[in-house]
């Protein structure tokens, strides 16, 4: 007797676990675009309606205390979780309203979340343009006492700008002292204008003094940044009487470090005739070779060392003045 009642319970216990197996397939049917064994469909409805759906979503939904639901039970409206309707699964809904799009309302911000509110002008600056503000500038490339075979001296080259960015006024100055009586000088008025990225004309006036009779010309030139960062100047003059001059300038800047900097220079001026009351003669006059280490205690504050070998051509030679001559120098470069 005890056999068949093995058996008996043995398909009993095979017999609940296949109606175990079926009961959520009856009760809580396909998800969408699942077939009944768990696997993606071939194919899922286009139009986005399943009619399990719904016994879908209130099954697998969960409430807000936190307990799952027995399958096939049904869950309250208030408590049944709405998935995102960007999620691939989720059904549409066609309750939403329509979608963001088209012509905004009436009372819709304004595009620059400005709400027609206004920022009043500061002092006089067009905010919305953006106007060049114009400043003053100072520059002393060299002050410095030299000392040379003909004896001690000091030399200056100075100039001072007021403008913006595109036009600006300069007056420049440079010249020479030696044995307690002005060599040579000459004063500068000139008119920047900008013409391209780095590129600047000038025009103006320059008068010579010292050495000799004062000299009036016209100045007009080019001045700006070569590519390789070489700071070039060159310059022309027309003066009376068909007298012609040319001024050549060009330095670079070395970093050995953000402060330690050497700096090579070159100049050479000519002139169209010779000038005896003054000591120059016609053709190329001079050329100057300099080489100054300077160090900057601030930016705008620099002490150098260096040396200027100086080399005189022609009529200017010949006119009390060596041919060759090498000078030490040390002086302070400011920028204001």
């Amino acid at each position: 007797m005890r056999r068949p009642a093995l058996a008996a319970l043995a398909w009993l216990a095979c017999m609940a676990s296949v109606q175990a197996q079926e009961m959520p397939d009856r009760h809580m049917g396909a998800m969408p675009g699942m077939d009944h064994h768990g696997t993606p469909a071939a194919s899922a409805p286009v139009d986005g309606h399943d009619p399990h759906a719904s016994a879908a979503h209130d099954a697998m939904a969960m409430p807000a205390d936190g307990h799952h639901p027995m399958p096939g039970a049904t869950i309250p409206a208030q408590h049944r979780h709405v998935p995102a309707t960007d999620h691939p699964s989720a059904p549409m809904h066609h309750d939403m309203g329509p979608m963001q799009g088209g012509s905004p309302p009436p009372h819709a911000r304004d595009p620059d979340y400005s709400d027609g509110v206004r920022t009043p002008p500061m002092h006089g600056i067009d905010m919305a343009m953006g106007d060049d503000p114009r400043f003053a500038t100072l520059h002393v490339d060299r002050l410095e006492t030299v000392h040379a075979s003909r004896g001690g001296g000091q030399q200056w080259e100075v100039q001072g700008g007021y403008g913006d960015s595109r036009d600006k006024l300069w007056l420049r100055s440079e010249g020479e002292r030696s044995g307690g009586r002005l060599e040579a000088a000459d004063i500068e008025l000139l008119w920047q204008h900008a013409v391209a990225a780095f590129w600047d004309t000038r025009l103006g006036v320059r008068s010579d003094t010292g050495g000799g009779p004062g000299r009036q010309w016209v100045a007009f030139g080019v001045q700006g940044l070569a590519p390789y960062w070489f700071e070039l100047e060159a310059t022309g003059y027309v003066g009376p009487g068909g007298r012609t001059a040319a001024r050549l300038r060009a330095d670079y800047e070395l970093l050995f470090t953000q402060r330690l900097v050497l700096q090579p220079e070159l100049e050479l001026n000519a002139y169209g005739k010779a000038d005896p009351a003054r000591g120059l003669g016609s053709g190329l006059s001079d050329v100057a070779l300099g080489l100054r280490l300077r160090y900057e205690v601030r930016r705008e504050v620099a002490p150098y060392v260096g040396g200027v070998w100086m080399r005189r051509f022609g009529g200017t030679a010949e006119h009390g003045r060596s041919g060759f001559e090498w000078q030490w120098v040390a002086g302070v470069r400011i920028r204001l």
